[in-house]
């Protein structure tokens, strides 16, 4: 997609939605699989569907609603997103940058990712939430390939905080004060769509990964080349092939994100207190 093609995207995305929401929030979450019961619990909400706001595409995995949803918690004003879409889906990366692209232009400052994994190691059990310090791209996938507009981001954005410190210390304090026990960890991006083999968890775990999954890695990319702050919580909800004793499952993971759900929902009602 050329500059001008995109400028024109977003232009058109962002009228959709100020003619819904006459101020949009400066902090947006992103729900991942199982999570999207989360923006049941916002006050006052507006609710637009991702088939409404051009540059939105709808995602075609079950646990993925495909809703802006704008409302209050905690005595912030917040966007969700409800559910993401995927390359592994068949998307280019312009379809995944869009939607972030658009937010950022409608004035969000930082994005709250959270997403479901799988675990790399035997204290990374299912329901285990983990706050992500640094990411592997392990696929060539990358969303900033093509032509690049200037003005969104430079070039070559750089990556050495791709996950905000000032926004993990927030989230840190929140768990502590909620009594939560969050992890640490890298993220490994994989494209899928199959669960990973035993063989490659194992080489995975040597690269110093400590949770493996398809999403959250071209958001962040996105977000950080257009200026935004980035902050994740995984939530693990299996031990990978190896690991595992048994056949890995959507249903699991999607069974696994909604009982670890309430954790991560009392989680972000205590971090948005603090931003």
């Amino acid at each position: 997609m050329t500059p001008e093609a995109t400028q024109n995207l977003l232009t058109q995305g962002v009228k959709a939605v100020q003619a819904r929401v006459s101020h949009f929030p400066k902090t947006v979450i992103v729900l991942g699989s199982g999570l999207g019961r989360f923006a049941a619990a916002l006050e006052g909400t507006t609710t637009i569907p991702y088939g409404e706001i051009p540059g939105f595409s709808r995602s075609t995995v079950v646990g993925h609603s495909g809703n802006l949803v704008i409302g209050s918690m905690s005595g912030q004003r917040i966007a969700v997103m409800q559910g993401r879409i995927h390359a592994y889906e068949g998307h280019p990366g312009s379809a995944i940058a869009a939607p972030i692209r658009i937010l950022r232009k409608l004035g969000a400052e930082q994005l709250i990712l959270t997403n479901a994994c799988g675990g790399l190691k035997q204290d990374m059990s299912p329901g285990s939430l983990v706050l992500i310090e640094d990411h592997i791209n392990f696929t060539s996938f990358n969303p900033l390939i093509g032509p690049n507009d200037d003005s969104i981001g430079p070039r070559f954005p750089e990556m050495s905080d791709p996950y905000d410190a000032a926004l993990r210390a927030k989230l840190r304090a929140a768990a502590d004060e909620a009594g939560i026990e969050l992890k640490k960890g890298v993220y490994i991006f994989v494209l899928g769509p199959n669960f990973e083999t035993a063989a490659e968890i194992r080489m995975y775990a040597k690269f110093g990964a400590d949770v493996v999954g398809m999403s959250t890695v071209p958001e962040c990319l996105v977000a950080r080349h257009c200026g935004m702050t980035v902050a994740c919580v995984s939530i693990v909800t299996n031990h990978a092939t190896g690991i595992s004793i048994v056949p890995l499952t959507h249903e699991e993971t999607l069974a696994t994100a909604e009982r670890a759900g309430q954790n991560l929902e009392q989680l972000l009602r205590e971090f948005l207190q603090k931003i």
